[in-house]
């Protein structure tokens, strides 16, 4: 059974694929754009010499490149999208592209499409969790977004994507599995998420606080997806992933300064983080959309509205964290600190 990655040069991709390699698959292709990211995957192939890694490069914006991508592949874990960028970059690089695929499944001859088995890796950022209230639990039964026009670009072409993957699903018949993470994190990865706070020059604006955040450690994050990838029954099923041990952010702000570096910090607590929300909106419309309304209201209920999160159903698949909090955070705040002290 082949299996297909695609993304696999990315953060997260290497470690989808060496926690494939982990669970005795043997034939995996890993599609990636750029050469340059192939040295980790090569040194995975030398680690596991009895397996068939395929390196295969291309852009999935090409629709050649996909109908070549996803030949003769059972499995498809679908990684690659849009992390940063304009809107419009967003959106091309996570729901055309993920047409393009989708399209490249439905139109191959070489395996029925009802026998392959697709899987998303999407976000938390499709929860629809600002009509919930202060302090909601988020689990896999919480609403989708209502008003991803509302969110970051980021939220709104992830649910996009994710809404394109289930009719597909509805239409053409394949085995469809979501994932949504929460933030993640380890080496190789930023500093900080956004719910720890958003950087303002030289300065960190902390708007997180006391809210807990859904880290998910980046091997026990590609370690779900394998496994939800494997088991038998996980067809149309979402899975939230994150840790189970979960910090504040103050907490995760206060580890960065001690293990890391010392950096400028502005602690706004939640109600005056919406005051000034209030304010950025009322500028907007005075001055015509001149000056962006970088925050909103509905922003900030959506990212630091103190939610709690349960992995239950991720559990009941037989998954655990391989790197406990702590571990994962020591390693990244190690892999941080060197990169801050290289000439």
């Amino acid at each position: 059974m082949k299996v297909l990655v695609t993304g696999a040069g990315g953060f997260l991709g290497v470690h989808v694929v060496d926690r494939l390699l982990a669970h005795g698959h043997t034939d995996i292709r890993c599609f990636l754009r750029d050469s340059a990211k192939a040295s980790r995957l090569i040194a995975l192939s030398e680690k596991y010499p009895d397996s068939q890694l395929e390196l295969c490069y291309g852009n999935l914006k090409s629709k050649a490149d996909c109908a070549r991508a996803v030949a003769d592949s059972s499995v498809i874990i679908h990684l690659a999208a849009g992390l940063k960028g304009a809107p419009a970059e967003l959106f091309a690089d996570s729901v055309v592209v993920s047409r393009n695929l989708l399209e490249a499944v439905e139109a191959r001859a070489d395996i029925p499409v009802e026998k392959t088995r697709v899987v998303l890796v999407s976000s938390f950022g499709v929860y629809g969790v600002v009509p919930l209230g202060r302090g909601a639990r988020i689990d896999e039964n919480t609403p989708l977004e209502d008003h991803p026009e509302l969110r970051d670009p980021y939220s709104h072409s992830k649910l996009w994507q994710e809404q394109l993957f289930w009719e597909h699903r509805n239409k053409a018949g394949f085995e469809l599995v979501v994932l949504r993470p929460g933030a993640i994190y380890g080496p190789g990865g930023g500093a900080f998420s956004s719910r720890v706070g958003l950087q303002v020059g030289p300065v960190l604006a902390h708007l997180g606080g006391s809210n807990l955040l859904p880290l998910s450690y980046v091997v026990n994050c590609a370690e779900a997806i394998v496994i939800a990838a494997d088991y038998p029954d996980s067809s149309g099923q979402v899975y939230n992933v994150h840790d189970d041990e979960l910090p504040t952010a103050s907490q995760y702000l206060r580890a960065y300064k001690k293990q890391v570096k010392r950096i400028r910090t502005v602690r706004l607590p939640y109600f005056m983080t919406r005051l000034l929300a209030r304010f950025l909106e009322a500028y907007n419309r005075r001055s015509l959309g001149q000056l962006p309304a970088i925050l909103t209201r509905y922003k900030v209920a959506a990212m630091w509205g103190g939610n709690t999160f349960s992995n239950a159903k991720l559990h009941a698949l037989g998954w655990h964290p391989l790197v406990s909090t702590n571990e994962g955070m020591a390693q990244t705040f190690e892999y941080l600190r060197q990169q801050e002290i290289k000439p």
